[in-house]
């Protein structure tokens, strides 16, 4: 007579081989994808191939997504506590990088004081407080500063700190080319009606538009605005002109983006991000839209259309 306890061993290591099969019939590459590194997209108006320069840039260290690395995107809610929500629940998936774009997720990224390395890219973030200096980081947050303090900005956000400080260094500038300015506040998208009135009343003869979640989310109200009432209209962003607006002078995203990758890379790696230094963008692009002058019944000098990194027609 077979014992009990024999019966139950022979049972038990049965099963063990028969896992142990249906293991070695998986893929390898199913096996290895179980433990991928999980990266959080939180980000705001990534700009056109925004995603795909950060995709690219993970290529060029060796990652593909779905077999040695995974991200998990998710569109950023304007409400800061639903973004912390957010951000909490990229935590609960057990990401090992958490990625955000624009100050409101990145800094609702700050106040969730979660233990997860954060690569970033913002306006500012010395001044918002997110770190403690661009060579020092501190913390557990890095990545790019947008460094666009020196462009104009005459739509602005005064609750964005980057917002305010464009637009004490654009009063300075201002003189020196023979501009006079007129302060356009916009807190939020239902103060665009009462902005775009504010225009009209200063009767202003063009429009600077800063970079902010606000005039990004009404990217086509403010190119309608603009072409409707010929404003020549100059954007931080190009895929404003590419909805019709007249010009964009700023970082390219898609290099942003891609640039990113490599504190991802790094951290992956081991690095911490109080040891790796925020960075400046070194590109930036001048894109105009000659069908738009056009419509506006403006002549775009030779001399700018020679400095364009893109004209579109």
């Amino acid at each position: 007579m077979i014992s009990e306890p024999f019966t139950n061993a022979v049972r038990s290591a049965g099963l063990a081989l028969i896992f142990a099969g249906l293991l070695a019939a998986l893929p390898a590459g199913a096996q290895q994808r179980a433990n991928v590194p999980v990266v959080g997209w939180l980000v705001f108006s990534a700009g056109e191939g925004g995603l795909d320069g950060f995709r690219q840039g993970l290529r060029e260290h060796g990652y593909v997504e779905g077999e040695n690395i995974a991200i998990e995107v998710r569109t950023p809610e304007e409400s800061d506590d639903r973004l912390v929500e957010q951000i909490q629940d990229l935590a609960r998936l057990n990401i090992k990088v958490l990625i955000t774009g624009g100050v409101p997720a990145t800094l609702a990224a700050k106040r969730a004081a979660l233990p997860i390395p954060v690569v970033f890219i913002m306006a500012d973030p010395v001044g918002s407080g997110v770190v403690a200096s661009l060579a020092h980081p501190g913390g557990t947050m890095t990545g790019q500063s947008l460094a666009i303090e020196e462009q104009f900005a005459g739509k602005w956000n005064p609750t964005n700190h980057s917002s305010a400080s464009s637009w004490k260094t654009m009063k300075g500038l201002a003189p020196t080319v023979g501009l006079t300015l007129q302060s356009v506040e916009l807190r939020d998208r239902k103060d665009t009606d009462a902005a775009f009135a504010a225009i009209i009343g200063e009767r202003a003869e063009g429009v600077i538009v800063d970079s902010d979640p606000v005039t990004g989310s009404n990217k086509t109200r403010i190119v309608e605005f603009a072409a409707d009432n010929r404003l020549p209209a100059i954007y931080v962003w190009r895929w404003f002109v590419d909805s019709g607006g007249l010009m964009s002078y700023g970082p390219s995203f898609y290099e942003l983006w891609r640039r990113a990758a490599t504190y991802v890379d790094k951290i992956l790696k081991g690095a911490k991000p109080a040891d790796l230094p925020v960075e400046q963008p070194t590109r930036y692009e001048l894109v105009v839209n000659l069908k738009t002058a056009r419509e506006l019944g403006l002549t775009i000098p030779l001399s700018i259309l020679a400095l364009a990194d893109e004209v579109i027609e």
